[in-house]
């Protein structure tokens, strides 16, 4: 398949591939994205994944073509147990399984032709954001990583949820690990709903999400056992001291599912992390005004660790959080850095120009 993507100055031409890997015995499906006119040259590649329960259409499809328009190979794929991957029941997400999947991904994406196996990246939003982490933390050969609004624990109190509503969300959690361990079907509850209603994530704006989310191969509904694991033992960010490539991590400052304050714990740990942080909510990144800005920051930052192979990593002294322009979107930044030795790591900040 062969279609155009506005990268803002130039229409380029994208083929898209439809791929597929076995892993833990269940048939997972990609996507491969290149540029139709690219050189025969080896390229570098992003193996990317979608946040909690999302599959790999929507604004995810959108920035794999983004990527590929910036000249890199991207494959995408859908986690077992969701979109196009095979798997039952459906609608289950499991922490383990996901991260074999993701292993098994980048050793995919590995063997495709035309690939440079040393120049390979992983990029993941949300719960994948966490993910990538684990990933990197286990895989040294990877080249360089990209945490968007990553998953590094839950807040001690979900904003806007009455103790009422957590109970009730508790008590689908545990019905639904019940059903499981017993080996009867999953106990479902909507991934989004409007406040007050039973879902895993319920706020004001629902709608329009559950709207920007839906695609032909995303589903609103979930099996919520996973959030045992993701209350009380998964926390992704402790392994950041052990990665060895450079990690950029996109942070939402408003964020209340993923909230910043647990996301930079991410770059603040990683030995060369670097931060962006852009004044707007979790769900905004996936706007395409909001996503446009933030993917200009990950294309260069993919291209310095993929393309240019620089000997010094960017370093910045701290600055003060971004501010907004009056609106939702965030204002151009400015970037501030200065040369560093290899293994002195450091964080990236934005602030807006004045």
């Amino acid at each position: 398949m062969t279609f155009c993507t506005d990268t803002g100055s130039l229409a380029m031409r994208v083929n898209r591939v439809r791929t597929s890997f076995q892993s833990g015995g269940i048939t997972c499906v990609g996507y491969v994205y290149r540029q139709a006119d690219a050189e025969s040259a080896l390229l570098p590649c992003i193996v990317m994944a979608h946040g909690f329960g999302g599959t790999q259409e929507g604004s995810l499809k959108s920035t794999a073509e983004d990527f590929a328009s910036a000249g890199f190979m991207v494959l995408t794929f859908d986690y077992r147990y969701l979109g196009e991957s095979g798997g039952d029941p459906r609608q289950i997400i499991s922490i383990s399984g996901q991260l074999e999947d993701w292993h098994v991904a980048v050793g995919h994406a590995r063997s495709l032709p035309g690939v440079d196996r040393a120049r390979i990246a992983i990029w993941g939003s949300s719960l994948s954001g966490g993910h990538v982490v684990e990933v990197a933390a286990r895989d040294d050969r990877i080249a360089a990583v990209v945490a968007q609004v990553p998953f590094n624990g839950f807040p001690s109190k979900i904003e806007g949820r009455s103790r009422a509503e957590t109970w009730r969300l508790m008590l689908a959690i545990i019905k639904d690990w019940w059903r499981g361990a017993t080996g009867r079907p999953p106990f479902y509850v909507p991934a989004v709903a409007p406040r007050g209603e039973l879902a895993v994530m319920a706020f004001d704006k629902a709608a329009d999400i559950i709207r920007s989310m839906s695609n032909e191969t995303w589903r609103n509904e979930i099996a919520p056992r996973v959030l045992l694991e993701m209350m009380f033992s998964y926390r992704p960010g402790r392994k950041a001291h052990r990665l060895k490539m450079s990690i950029l991590v996109c942070l939402a400052e408003n964020d209340a599912q993923t909230p910043s304050r647990l996301g930079r714990k991410i770059a603040d740990n990683a030995p060369l992390g670097e931060l962006r942080r852009y004044p707007c909510t979790h769900f905004d990144f996936y706007r395409d005004s909001i996503r446009q800005t933030v993917v200009a920051d990950q294309i260069s930052f993919l291209e310095t660790q993929l393309v240019m192979r620089p000997n010094y990593r960017r370093r910045a002294d701290p600055v003060q959080t971004i501010g907004t322009s009056g609106d939702a979107r965030p204002t151009v930044p400015v970037r501030e850095h200065r040369e560093a030795e290899p293994h002195d790591g450091g964080i990236v900040d934005h602030r807006p120009l004045r």
